[in-house]
């Protein structure tokens, strides 16, 4: 790590005249209409390291990352890659000179075969047809030389994330790719997905690749990462060797100013407070005999691994999947299991993912938000836009503090376009709200900022099912905690029965429980 110190210019950059460098950004800048994501970013990503850039959401790691990558063309600056300077048009032209992107969300082709996607658009021919048998040899080197554990005729929409994020890195490979961006790669990942993803970025460190690691698990980046920079409303912090931080220090320079990683205190709902929400029996896909039950201003935390069955329990509650059997009641009136219905009785639902099924990210913030109460604005099959501006820009400002409501939702930050579910989710005045990985994907400041919404909600009488994969956080906000294995709720833990040995005991089946 000689050479490397605190660095905010291109003057505090490793030079390229070091041949240990890889790629060297040089006072690079991008602006998004009035937004200035990147301004004036030097750094120096040195051959066969890992490089992590942390910062909040909208510090400009992603959008340095995805320039790197050829997904954005910068604004000013230059790309040095070995030494020559160099501008991408496409992430095509990026990958020809050896630069892959594996983003948060996969792209890959859910119905093809492993080996097919990884050489999809290279695949080796013979006589105009693909040679499945050199396919099948060249696949075969390229697993075995990777250290993947992955069968070439296996259907990619089949394979768990953690499974297409090999698939996604394989194809970077097998195009000899030498620098690879990782974007945000835990976000969907449980913690034993986690571990093995970091087992590859080991493994691609040790066989000479470069790994940029674009993450806002900051134990993850001081455990992985040889380097790190750290990013600030679009400039650079500084960059450091990782041993010279703490998770303490990349707070502070995260957010420039130290944060507290305590949860807001609990406020217990009352002794008598009614029964708000009552499911019993439920079954449906990926769910099997569930019954609980959840207060006015009681949190509830829905633990357990993924795929037990904690997102497919909310979406039958909601009524987003049809329920075989069992029924749910909302202040003690029957649901009839449909999403229209579910809002009109007062439950409001924030799902997994954002972006697939929470927000239209190209149309305005003010329609993001209204989406589900348009029935409230509308006066002879027209929308009063007065009221539902008004409406919006009060719930806005309830959870985030900006009345902004024009500029498209996919141009705020992850941790804001989160806050505008809530928003929306606030829209219908809920007595319920079923929060399903409300901090995926968003950084320490956002996730503080959404802990407090959640307390404050269920300090007015809301009455939430929160799930988390993370343990901590399900202990820091919950009252109760359920915990769900193989579809079936296997566990109620209370008081000094909480801890993090006890809910991944129950998640793991690893000790005699009692079912909730």
């Amino acid at each position: 790590m000689a050479g490397l110190r605190p660095t905010a210019s291109a003057d505090t950059v490793a030079s390229t005249a070091d041949g240990n460098v890889h790629l060297e950004v040089r006072a690079l800048g991008k602006s998004f209409g009035a937004t200035r994501a990147l301004d004036d970013v030097s750094v120096a990503v040195r051959a066969g390291s890992v490089h992590a850039f942390v910062g909040e959401n909208g510090a400009g790691k992603s959008t340095l990352g995805k320039i790197i990558a050829g997904v954005f063309p910068q604004d000013q600056g230059d790309l040095v890659l070995r030494g020559t300077t160099v501008s991408f048009r496409s992430p095509r032209e990026a990958l020809v000179r050896g630069i892959a992107l594996v983003a948060q969300e996969v792209a890959l082709v859910p119905r093809l075969t492993v080996a097919e996607n990884v050489f999809l658009g290279a695949e080796p021919r013979r006589a105009g047809f693909i040679d499945r048998v050199s396919l099948r040899d060249r696949f075969d080197r390229l697993v075995a030389d990777a250290g993947f554990d992955l069968d070439a005729r296996t259907v990619v929409g089949r394979l768990p994330l953690a499974k297409q994020q090999q698939v996604e890195i394989l194809r970077s490979l097998a195009r000899d790719a030498d620098l690879i961006v990782l974007d945000e790669p835990s976000a969907s990942l449980s913690a034993t997905e986690a571990d093995r993803l970091h087992e590859i970025v080991r493994g691609l460190r040790t066989r000479g690749r470069t790994v940029i690691l674009v993450s806002h698990f900051l134990a993850e980046v001081l455990d992985l990462s040889d380097v790190v920079t750290v990013l600030r409303d679009g400039r650079v912090v500084r960059t450091n060797a990782t041993s010279d931080e703490t998770e303490g220090s990349l707070v502070t320079g995260m957010l420039g100013r130290p944060v507290s990683r305590t949860y807001p205190d609990k406020r217990l709902p009352a002794v008598d407070a009614p029964i708000v929400l009552a499911v019993e029996g439920l079954s449906g896909p990926g769910v099997v005999d569930a019954s609980l039950t959840l207060r006015a201003g009681e949190i509830v935390g829905l633990a357990g691994l993924i795929g037990a069955g904690r997102s497919e329990l909310v979406r039958a509650i909601y009524g987003a999947s049809q329920a075989t059997a069992g029924g749910v009641q909302v202040a003690g009136a029957a649901l009839p299991g449909r999403p229209g219905a579910s809002i009109e009785a007062g439950v409001a639902m924030i799902p997994e993912s954002r972006k697939d099924d929470g927000l239209i990210l190209r149309r305005p913030i003010r329609e993001n938000v209204s989406l589900t109460s348009l029935r409230r604005f509308e006066r002879l099959g027209f929308v009063r836009r007065g009221s539902e501006r008004a409406e919006v820009r009060d719930a806005l400002e309830r959870v985030t503090g900006s009345s902004l409501l024009e500029a498209p939702a996919g141009s705020l930050s992850g941790g804001n376009q989160q806050k505008l579910l809530f928003a929306r989710a606030l829209l219908i005045e809920p007595g319920v709200l079923l929060a399903d990985e409300p901090t995926r994907g968003i950084d320490v400041g956002a996730k503080r900022d959404i802990y407090d919404v959640l307390v404050r909600l269920a300090g007015h009488g809301m009455a939430i099912l929160l799930i988390s994969n993370e343990v901590e956080e399900i202990l820091g906000l919950a009252h109760r905690v359920l915990v769900m294995r193989a579809g079936r709720l296997v566990a109620e833990l209370t008081g000094a029965d909480m801890t993090e040995e006890a809910i991944v005991s129950a998640a793991f089946g690893t000790t005699i429980t009692t079912a909730a």
